[in-house]
């Protein structure tokens, strides 16, 4: 009897340990999470996101730009496991390569095209060219990126998340905009000091 106690206990703690570590966004036990600082009924300006509005009757932008209805943007989106992003490529425009820790991506192509592709965990990179109405899947929390080559010709594309936050975290600004060590860099990257304050101060614009 012992034994089985035993042996189902253990059984419990791996089954909860895999849980929680294949778990995106908590689940919650309501229909949905209203913030304290809202006051007064709800209604359905409540579960409303306007703020895509500022896409419309408006000019291209001249730089790589993401809009964004996160949790942060759209409260409403609390506890929902969803969200969405609008990016904006102008012709020649980079979304440099990232990774979003909470969510896996699926990426739209609603204008243009786009190179896009991501690495796996065994350095493997996979890569697509994507025509208007393609889609493509960024698993969730491996590096990715996304080009418009086209020398002429803007894209517009839309990213669902699976996670109400899903989080960004730039490569190169994680790397070279941050209190790193210029000596561990260079010695990470196989390269010299001079290489390393380049880098960085053509990040910060100072160059």
């Amino acid at each position: 009897m012992a034994s089985n106690l035993k042996t189902f206990m253990l059984l419990a703690v791996v089954c909860a340990t895999l849980n929680a570590s294949m778990a995106g966004d908590p689940d919650i036990l309501t229909d949905f999470v209203v913030p304290p600082n809202v006051g007064g009924p709800l209604d359905g300006n409540f579960f409303t996101f306007t703020g895509m509005r500022a896409l419309v009757g408006t000019p291209f932008p001249t730089t790589f730009k993401v809009l964004k209805a996160s949790m942060a943007e759209f409260p409403a989106l609390n506890g929902q496991s969803v969200s969405y992003a609008v990016l904006q490529f102008p012709a020649g425009a980079v979304n440099p390569p990232h990774t979003h820790p909470r969510a896996s991506e699926l990426l739209f192509v609603l204008m243009g095209s786009l190179e896009v592709g991501f690495v796996d965990t065994t350095n493997k990179l996979f890569t697509q060219t994507l025509q208007q109405g393609d889609i493509f899947v960024f698993p969730k929390g491996l590096v990715h990126f996304q080009f418009n080559n086209d020398a002429k010709n803007p894209t517009l594309a839309l990213s669902a998340f699976g996670s109400a936050n899903a989080g960004t975290v730039s490569v190169p600004t994680s790397v070279f905009n941050t209190t790193i060590d210029n000596q561990i860099l260079a010695l990470s990257f196989k390269t010299d000091l001079a290489t390393i304050q380049k880098i960085k101060a053509g990040l910060s614009g100072k160059i």
